[in-house]
């Protein structure tokens, strides 16, 4: 009995408008119904693009010369109108704040039910049932616009999965998600193939979605379709440089080439102590609403020398906690000192000299015509001489691997590349703290541990703060690791200390990695903690 054909391709080729290149070339795959497909590949590499394709965004929304056919249950969508492929395709975004529409979570997920025009009591039980489908029937009633990234994330994907597609599309699902919602999100991608579904997910975080056996994986690199085979070939067909593998198979493969030169990140600084922190922290609460407190009476210390990893689950108060760092937000309790000023006496601007800020979404951020202006605006408005802001913009383009790039339109990039200006745009302003959230997020295992690499190794930064679901960022690159969980600290200590408490990390929804297994095996060796390719230099365990 032969199988039907959820998807088709018939060699696909697209370039932007804006751009020279086409971004997709000679794409063709045929695609089973119930089949679960990985699609990985660079930052950059045209995932998202045949995504935009296979939903129909391609050319009803992003213009330019499209060539090829895509068939979806045998239809041509070329002649149908973005409302029926929306039917037949149901698409979670990269970036959550793109997607969502309604105030309020309820609203939000009805919101594609209303629009086919079904009856209230339908729309009511789909949407119901999504929330409980998800175990998030606890948001019902929340504002969107105060839900973290990763429950937008999951209120996005409800919204979908009440529309009842046939096909679901995932671009970057796990980006915004905590460790153990990542792994609930996966075993629920797996249930819905398993029930029939058809699933296409882009993602970057290989290593995890190999754990649920994906049927295929596809890897994209320079906008063609370079593997398509079972996940058991990927690892040896592709660089480990390029995909994140499991620790132990990295070990195996870089243990044949030079090791990697050491990591010289922020050095420990000792400290007098009457040396006053640059940032403090003294019994600070907040609420977004009336009776809801995000922060509960935080006590915490930024120093020279440190570089911190946040982590916690999703809605922990994570951003919260950095946003009244860089006075975005004001306590309602206590208070936050910036080099022994009161935030609540400091502008925006004045905080911004000596802490800089990466904001979650890019889109919060970019709004010059060119990504060079886009990096140049910040120093110029810090004042910075014009032969230092032209130095400081090309190092910031240099570490973030946008060359070439410099006079593109900064929202006509990929989100992975969107996240990599907004991060060259805060270097090249050169503050004295550097703050990013989810700096990761929409990046490839290269792409990112170039540029953390760099970062952590610039000369100027006194201190270094990160927003991650990524353990493993916390393991190689910082020096000091703080725990987060509704509102409050739950620890504060070296990644060593911190990391190695696997009932914690448990409780608090984060999953050991295999790097983090490994790293424990090799810590009477190392002394502390490593990246894959440099633990492959020492005598095993």
């Amino acid at each position: 009995m032969n199988i039907p054909l959820a998807l088709e391709i018939e060699n696909l080729t697209f370039r932007y408008r804006s751009r020279t290149e086409p971004a997709i070339k000679n794409i063709s795959l045929s695609v089973a119904q119930g089949q679960l497909i990985l699609i990985a590949g660079a930052s950059g590499c045209g995932k998202t693009t045949l995504a935009r394709c296979i939903n129909g965004l391609i050319p009803r929304s992003y213009k330019g010369e499209l060539s090829g056919r895509i068939l979806l249950q045998g239809q041509d969508i070329a002649g149908l109108p973005l409302a029926r492929i929306s039917q037949l395709v149901g698409t979670v975004l990269q970036d959550p704040e793109r997607q969502i529409l309604g105030t309020r979570v309820l609203y939000e997920v009805a919101f594609g039910l209303e629009n086919l025009g079904l009856p209230r009591d339908e729309i009511l039980h789909r949407v119901e049932e999504a929330l409980d489908y998800l175990n998030i029937s606890h948001l019902r009633d929340r504002e969107t616009f105060n839900l973290s990234g990763g429950e937008k994330q999951k209120v996005a994907l409800a919204g979908v999965l009440a529309m009842n597609p046939s096909i679901l599309l995932l671009d970057e699902p796990l980006a915004s998600l905590d460790p153990a919602s990542a792994q609930e999100a996966l075993e629920l991608i797996r249930r819905l193939s398993d029930e029939g579904m058809t699933v296409l997910m882009v993602e970057h975080r290989v290593e995890d979605v190999l754990k649920i056996h994906p049927d295929r994986v596809l890897f994209m690199m320079d906008g063609e379709i370079r593997y398509d085979g079972d996940p058991d070939g990927l690892t040896k067909a592709v660089d480990y440089r390029e995909v994140k593998l499991p620790a132990k198979m990295i070990i195996q493969r870089a243990a044949a080439y030079p090791p990697p030169p050491l990591l010289q990140a922020l050095p420990d600084v000792i400290l007098s102590a009457e040396e006053e922190p640059l940032v403090r922290f003294e019994d600070v609460s907040f609420g977004y609403e009336e009776g809801q407190r995000v922060l509960d009476k935080i006590n915490l210390d930024i120093r020279r020398g440190d570089v911190i990893a946040v982590l916690g689950p999703n809605g922990a108060g994570k951003t919260t906690l950095v946003k009244h760092a860089i006075g975005l937000l004001k306590p309602k309790s206590g208070r936050v000192l910036v080099q022994g000023r009161d935030t609540r006496h400091l502008s925006v601007a004045e905080v911004a000299n000596t802490l800089g800020y990466v904001f979650q979404s890019p889109s919060h951020m970019l709004f010059a015509p060119t990504v060079h202006d886009e990096l140049a605006f910040g120093p110029k408005n810090l004042g910075h001489k014009l032969e230092d802001i032209e130095k400081q913009v090309a190092e910031a383009v240099e570490i973030v691997h946008l060359n070439g790039m410099e006079q593109d339109p900064p929202l006509a990039l990929s989100f992975g590349q969107q996240k990599r200006v907004s991060i060259a745009a805060i270097l090249a302003m050169r503050s004295r703290i550097l703050v990013m959230d989810e700096p990761t997020a929409g990046q490839d295992y290269k792409n990112y541990m170039d540029f953390m690499t760099s970062i952590v190794q610039m000369q100027g930064f006194q201190a270094i703060l990160f927003i991650t679901h990524d353990v493993d960022l916390a393991v190689i690159y910082a020096n000091r690791v703080l725990l987060v969980n509704q509102g409050r600290l739950v620890a504060d200590g070296k990644p060593e200390e911190v990391l190695s408490n696997f009932e914690r990390l448990t409780a608090n929804r984060l999953v050991p990695t295999s790097l983090l297994q490994a790293n424990l095996e090799y810590l009477p060796r190392a002394g502390h903690f490593l990246s894959a390719e440099a633990l492959a230099h020492l005598p095993p365990p």
